[in-house]
């Protein structure tokens, strides 16, 4: 039934051969990685405006010159992330780059806080798709964190299906999304120009008595969250068809044409419609209501804005399983971060992701303007250490025509720097936890890598000199009866060995002493020794007996336990039957010594 449930959920097993089939092609790559930069148009304008309304809303005119910025920097951050994507084509992005250029430590930086970040994407994802939904039904705002957990759940159920078919699925809705959204700034900017916009809004230019330089910058950087996701493409170029660098490139480049339109036109419309950030109706939401009414243009708007920004989740969803793989390969990271799954994705990875970001919803409440400073912290850090990555490749390298690159990426990295240290300053209250929590992640990453290293050391052999060494065996059969367990145990070990000895622990000198007297009868061709026990508990006995070394033929024998053990017929009969079995085999697991084997017996249908 469970098999069943997987294959209807996830699709059939894929043969290995079938992995080139898996690439991306550019327009079904501009729907799976640019999904997290292209939904964040829904909430970009609205962090600006929410910062400037702390002096009243005359200031929302300055929406506007800060919009104009945060293009600006757009432009720097995909001429910047071109030039990465042909110096390493392996994709990776930051991680790749910072180790490249500034050694593991750094990488390790970059690396950890794109994890961070892919996490948080996720989760401020569904939380915004959340937020649209209860704008268009108010009486479902109570039920947010349900909503939004349902939605990972599903992110995550398509992702195992495999990046290609997930991205057939999702770009129709991003580029409905897309198309809407184009229609929103066509309809409303004829609206305004035809003059039937007869909204209040801020005098543009005029002086805000309490506006203030770190205010503005303030405002500044919490619309550079809508310039999260950026990354994504230079950090999956092997997930694109050949020439994978060159469809990355493009692909970037037609992202940031898109966003940079459509996050220009936004916040346009919410200024010349006086739009002012309300806790319960997002921007768009309302934008949308003052061009179309709340007829079927504008709960079309508001269903596929809802829908994109859930599945910017998946832009996390295609790229953190890859960094996790390539911090897996450098041994940071468990091995089973390396494993693909049935549809040739790397499945751990995926459900690892749903996971946390599931426990960040439940922990936040599923508050998006909780989450969203973090969030851009933890991507503004990466893009700093990549454009500095790179800065010194140009720079040590030095190729021909190296300077223009160089400048590029010095540009890149100076804005971005500024960005992470606004956000420092002036949403320190909020994003601290990135102090704590970015070296814990770092601290897990040497401690991981540090048992491999020791373990690598320790199972690593010298095939000239370290031969296998032939040993006596011993093998011991823990028996609490004569059952067809036991024989079926017996006559295995008698195909493998002449020294076999079973041992039985007995409480009482009556129930011993009728074990004795049927063994005899029994006469299985091998001895039993009697252990005799004050606790209820076989554990202690049989470890001293195990100890003991005169029974033995070498002291260097091989000593086996063979546990019998029968298998029932339903899953949940085990709860009907003494688990001693289960017990020692793990107590016995952690014995150098002692080799275990459990001999199943099955019983008939």
């Amino acid at each position: 039934m469970i098999s069943k449930l997987k294959r209807f959920l996830i699709g059939r097993p894929m043969k290995s051969h079938e992995l080139a089939g898996e690439k991306l092609t550019k327009l079904k790559a501009l729907a799976i990685l640019s999904s997290d930069a292209l939904s964040s148009v829904a909430y970009g304008t609205e962090q600006i405006l929410l910062v400037l309304m702390a002096v009243g809303f005359a200031s929302l005119w300055y929406s506007i010159p800060i919009s104009l910025a945060v293009l600006g920097l757009l432009l720097v951050l995909i001429l910047s992330y071109r030039q990465t994507i042909y110096a390493y084509p392996s994709g990776g992005g930051a991680y790749i780059v910072s180790k490249d250029n500034f050694g593991t430590a750094t990488g390790l930086v970059a690396g950890g806080s794109l994890l961070v970040d892919y996490i948080l994407t996720v989760a401020v994802s569904s939380s915004a798709g959340t937020d649209a939904i209860t704008s268009a039904f108010p009486v479902l705002h109570s039920h947010r964190v349900l909503i939004a957990l349902v939605l990972i759940l599903a992110l995550t159920i398509l992702n195992l299906r495999g990046i290609t078919e997930s991205a057939s699925i999702l770009m129709y809705p991003v580029y409905l999304f897309v198309l809407a959204i184009f229609i929103l700034i066509i309809s409303g900017g004829y609206e305004w120009l035809t003059g039937h916009v007869h909204h209040v809004r801020a005098a543009y230019g005029i002086s805000v008595p309490g506006i203030s330089v770190f205010l503005l910058l303030k405002a500044f950087s919490s619309g550079c969250s809508a310039l999260t996701g950026v990354e994504a493409v230079s950090n999956a170029i092997p997930n694109f068809k050949i020439p994978s660098e060159r469809n990355a490139a493009r692909t970037l480049m037609m992202m940031g044409i898109i966003l940079g339109i459509m996050f220009m036109g936004i916040s346009f419309l919410a200024y010349v419609y006086g739009v002012a950030p309300n806790t319960r109706e997002t921007v768009v939401s309302q934008i949308a209501a003052a061009t179309f009414g709340r007829g079927v243009m504008y709960y079309f708007i508001q269903a596929v804005t809802a829908v994109i920004l859930f599945l910017a989740a998946n832009t996390a969803f295609a790229a953190f399983p890859l960094l996790a793989f390539m911090l897996a390969q450098d041994k940071f990271l468990p091995n089973m971060f390396k494993v693909r799954g049935d549809r040739l994705g790397f499945s751990n990875g995926i459900i690892f992701l749903g996971a946390l970001s599931a426990l960040l919803i439940v922990i936040s409440g599923g508050s998006t303007d909780q989450l969203i400073p973090l969030y851009a912290v933890g991507v503004f850090i990466p893009f700093t250490l990549s454009q500095a990555g790179m800065m010194k490749r140009w720079f040590t390298k030095r190729p021909s025509g190296w300077q223009l690159p160089f400048t590029i990426n010095t540009i890149g990295m100076l804005t971005t720097l500024t960005i992470t240290l606004i956000f420092l300053v002036t949403k320190f209250t909020q994003v601290w936890i990135i102090f704590l929590f970015l070296p814990a992640v770092i601290f897990v990453f040497y401690k991981i890598h540090g048992h491999y290293q020791d373990l690598a050391d320790q199972l690593r052999i010298d095939i000239h000199v370290e031969k296998p060494e032939k040993k006596g065996s011993i093998i011991v059969i823990p028996v609490a009866g004569i059952t067809q367990v036991v024989r079926n145990t017996i006559s295995y070990a008698q195909s493998l060995s002449d020294n076999i000895i079973a041992v039985y622990v007995g409480f009482n000198e009556d129930e011993i002493r009728k074990m004795e007297q049927k063994w005899n009868d029994w006469d299985p061709g091998i001895r039993l020794v009697v252990l005799r026990s004050h606790y209820r508990s076989i554990i202690r006995p049989l470890f001293k007996f195990i100890d003991t070394v005169e029974w033995k033929t070498s002291a260097t024998d091989h000593v086996t336990v063979m546990i019998p053990q029968f298998i029932t017929k339903k899953w949940w009969h085990n709860l009907l039957h003494n688990q001693t079995s289960l017990l020692l085999r793990a107590y016995l697991f952690a014995r150098q010594d002692v080799k275990i084997a459990t001999v199943p017996y099955r019983l008939k249908k």
